[in-house]
């Protein structure tokens, strides 16, 4: 057995096809079915159930891909001591961040990241949190920013900061004359919410719960964008984190950003990464970039104010969103 076998293992259990596995393996597809034979020949077992149209893996097949993926994570760990020894800030880093998160924060820290740490390259992973998760267990990536509660022992915990959420209405809602804003006004509302998956969603239900408003029914939103167009659209009011309205962040035409009075309803961010991980200190290092953004950038006080204006929704501009995934490589 050696530790390219497993690596066509482990590709055929994450693309269910020969032809698939091997392209991705950079091997001809009668190249990975031998070995793929070899390895079944010498363990004594059946790794994969082979039909005319897809490939599964037996109960024992599942067991070994999972102790093989620790094998491989635990290989790649000595690699990274290694490295690092000797250049502790050098080599790639695979960084996770939530959708909700990543296009409003990372402006803020990347080029604090190129100049801190120039030797590194960063690759960011845009996905939801449960994705995320997923990769981070499985070795794919080595940290991930993730909104808070997160439930796992395996992993460390480092806490970022706490980002206040902010009302979004049309400027002619009563909600949108206000200074600031108690939760009890929520009382009666049915807000604009995120669909499954998204943790956002969960926090906003949570604020919901609290304040004795709910969610608007018929509708479910893709993307923080979306949600910041249909209350410019007059379909209603919803959270926005104050993040994801600070510029370069336009300002929307008819959405009228208010703030909570008190201890505003917000979601909390923290870095994560295993336990086990090679770079604990590094990453250490690296969190602290995040911990420590521009001053006032999570302050609602510090948003411009524009004016107040009333445009009819038939004379308001269409506008087009494509939601999707993203892999980014800075």
């Amino acid at each position: 057995m050696n530790l390219r076998d497993l690596h066509y293992l482990i590709a055929l259990a994450d693309h269910k096809h020969f032809g698939r596995a091997a392209e991705a393996s950079f091997v001809s597809q009668p190249t990975l079915s031998t070995q793929i034979k070899k390895l079944e020949d010498e363990l004594g077992v059946i790794l994969v159930e082979r039909t005319p149209r897809k490939v599964l893996l037996t109960d024992v097949g599942r067991q070994i891909v999972a102790r093989a993926r620790e094998v491989l994570n635990e290989i790649d760990q000595i690699k990274r001591i290694a490295r690092r020894d000797s250049d502790p800030e050098s080599g790639s880093l695979r960084l996770g961040i939530f959708p909700t998160l990543g296009p409003y924060l990372l402006p803020h820290v990347l080029g604090t990241i190129r100049e801190r740490f120039p030797r590194l390259e960063l690759l960011l992973v845009e996905e939801k949190t449960a994705e995320l998760l997923q990769r981070l267990r499985e070795g794919k990536l080595d940290a991930g920013i993730l909104a808070l509660p997160v439930h796992d022992d395996t992993l460390h915990a480092e806490f970022l900061f706490e980002e206040p959420f902010l009302l979004a209405a049309p400027d002619a809602h009563p909600l949108a004359g206000r200074k600031l804003l108690k939760l009890a006004d929520l009382e009666d509302e049915r807000l604009l919410l995120l669909e499954d998956g998204h943790c956002l969603r969960d926090q906003a239900l949570e604020v919901c719960r609290m304040s004795g408003a709910d969610e608007k029914q018929g509708f479910r939103a893709t993307s923080l964008e979306t949600l910041r167009q249909m209350a410019a659209a007059n379909v209603g009011v919803t959270l926005l984190p104050v993040l994801a309205v600070q510029p370069p962040i336009a300002h929307t035409g008819n959405v009228h950003l208010t703030a909570f009075r008190g201890h505003a309803p917000s979601r909390r961010i923290a870095m994560f990464w295993r336990r086990s991980s090679a770079i604990h200190e590094f990453l250490l290092r690296l969190s602290e970039v995040f911990k420590n953004l521009p001053p006032g950038l999570l302050d609602p006080a510090t948003l411009p104010t524009p004016p107040i204006e009333h445009v009819p929704i038939e004379k308001q501009p269409r506008r087009r969103y494509v939601g999707g995934r993203t892999h980014v490589k800075v």
